[in-house]
């Protein structure tokens, strides 16, 4: 039996998920959460053979929280199960330690063999998605741009964003024109969408 935890958000996403898996007579979905917190708290808990992350969740996204997962049970593998097929999203998740990357609109078949496809040792990505990502290259931003663009995309001033990160006004500016100069945008709004439909954020 494949031990299986799902993290969603959307409850009526996560429960139409559980219920297809509870159909498969190999899968046994064992718990359910709602943010990557959660799902942390969960794994750690019941030691799943492999736990379902959604990308997007909050405070903790999927990404962090494969990071968490895999750092504390490596013998657990994480897929991720999400709307945003991204590259930039795919490339950050492997990198985490994720051993799957399928969209949510996979056929149950796809997600359950993907679900099977981990838990045996091997990478499960949507094919779409990988080529997508060998084309776009790696993402060329640094830590420290990224955080510079999360906190510019709210709109707040230079001075904010160097209150924020406890970072100089001047090497703010430094950061957000190495990033706009990167994302071949015209400004730090922009380069912040560019960015976040990249997957790079």
């Amino acid at each position: 039996m494949i031990r299986v935890v799902l993290a969603e958000d959307q409850n009526l996403v996560r429960g139409a998920l559980a219920a297809l898996l509870s159909l498969e007579e190999d899968i046994e979905v064992v718990a359910e959460a709602a943010d990557g917190e959660a799902a942390v708290a969960a794994a750690l808990e019941h030691r799943p053979d492999v736990i379902l992350l959604d990308i997007e969740m909050h405070p903790v996204d999927g990404i962090e929280a494969t990071r968490r997962i895999r750092a504390a049970l490596p013998g657990t593998k994480v897929m991720i199960l999400t709307t945003f097929g991204r590259p930039g999203y795919l490339r950050r998740a492997l990198e985490a330690g994720a051993s799957g990357y399928l969209v949510k609109d996979s056929s149950p078949e796809r997600l359950a063999d993907g679900v099977r496809g981990v838990r045996a040792g091997r990478i499960v990505v949507d094919p779409a998605l990988a080529v997508a990502s060998l084309e776009r290259g790696p993402d060329p931003l640094t830590d420290r741009e990224r955080d510079v663009l999360r906190v510019a995309a709210t709109g707040v001033a230079v001075t904010e964003i160097a209150k924020t990160l406890s970072l100089s006004a001047g090497t703010v500016r430094n950061y957000l024109s190495s990033a706009i100069a990167k994302t071949g945008t015209a400004n730090r709004m922009e380069a912040a969408l560019r960015a976040r439909e990249s997957g790079w954020l």
